[in-house]
């Protein structure tokens, strides 16, 4: 075989060409994408990050929401949550997650004048909307189990020394922590990854989304606003770096009576009943998810004027309120973020 001499500019030439691929070559691993579907909190979950370290920290994210999965559960025996609601009024050593969810719910509890109070249990029961045997109660029942709401009475203590924390709840009390869990899981999920040395990916829980960094090409991420009218369709869509988007709304979880009223899953502790407001949903962009989920159903509870004020108020978050009038009312914060791309909606923006 005839051998070619290669001569030395042609191998300095080689080599600076390879050289100059190194970056891009670099720059292709980090923006491969890892998708993973997880099934927790009765819903389907879409996991997707970027880059090298992908599927070690999806691997860490996919722990943590199968943990809380399991701690959160009320009706899985030896859960935290079923330990507590069977605790007759014993303290009860919590995680320091568990004890994030109800200090948040605690907070909004308080500034809304209860429209969120996560000791509803026994109402969702009777509702049929844990089992999903749909029920309307009679105006007596929901007196007897709105008896049972007590979530002023919960006592969280915090043990600095030893990093733990235990809960006491009032005896016959039940909590759910379904108007939380999802977004406390995102946000620790999110943290995995970024532990994993994950710098790029996000979380889909259905109406629950949480994103770490930005898109790999720098970029930021794009998150649809479901239509709550036609949810397989989306009424805009919001442009977001890292933060928690969560949206609360009937059409998650409905059913209709045989008086031929239709009933969605999220009641006003007020009434007993479901939310009856000019709101179809709520949407709140937000860096806490676990926050983030305590005031899209708090705001959904108080409705329009209420929630506007709770957050002209407090502060902290932005807003997408979508009403029955087919308007859009989204908070100043997201002029330049928000695209209404439904223009049988109306957008106004609120300060």
């Amino acid at each position: 075989m005839k051998r070619t001499r290669i001569s030395y500019k042609a191998r300095l030439l080689a080599l600076l060409l390879c050289l100059c691929m190194l970056p891009a070559l670099t720059a292709c691993g980090e923006s491969r994408e890892t998708k993973r579907q997880v099934s927790a909190m009765n819903s389907v979950m879409t996991l997707t990050a970027y880059g090298k370290k992908a599927e070690v920290g999806l691997n860490a994210a996919e722990g943590v929401i199968v943990a809380m999965d399991a701690a959160l559960d009320p009706e899985l025996p030896n859960s935290t949550i079923y330990t507590i609601n069977h605790s007759q009024g014993q303290n009860v050593i919590v995680s320091a997650q568990v004890a994030k969810m109800l200090s948040s719910a605690m907070t909004v509890y308080t500034q809304s004048g209860g429209a969120l109070d996560l000791s509803i249990y026994p109402l969702v029961k009777r509702w049929g909307f844990v089992d999903g045997k749909y029920y309307l109660p009679s105006d007596e029942e929901i007196s007897a189990e709105m008896a049972k709401l007590c979530y002023d009475k919960l006592v969280l203590t915090s043990f600095p020394s030893s990093g733990a924390y235990s809960v006491s709840l009032p005896i016959g009390a039940e909590l759910t922590l379904a108007a939380v869990a999802k977004g406390c899981a995102s946000e620790n999920a999110i943290d995995a990854m970024r532990q994993a040395g994950v710098e790029s990916a996000f979380i889909s829980m259905g109406c629950n989304v949480q994103t770490l960094g930005v898109k790999p090409d720098g970029s930021l991420w794009t998150v649809g606003i479901q239509d709550p009218a036609n949810p397989a369709t989306h009424l805009g869509v919001i442009n977001v770096g890292e933060t928690a988007v969560v949206t609360s709304a009937a059409y998650q979880d409905q059913f209709t009576a045989m008086n031929g009223r239709t009933y969605g899953h999220i009641l006003n502790p007020a009434t007993g009943y479901p939310a009856n407001n000019s709101l179809t949903s709520v949407t709140i962009i937000c860096e806490d998810g676990t926050m983030a989920d305590c005031l899209s159903t708090a705001m959904y509870v108080l409705g329009e004027n209420k929630a506007l004020n709770y957050w002209r108020q407090y502060g902290g978050f932005e807003m997408i309120l979508v009403t029955d009038s087919r308007h859009v009312i989204c908070t100043s914060g997201l002029i330049e973020k928000f695209t209404l791309v439904n223009d049988s909606y109306t957008l106004k923006f609120s300060e």
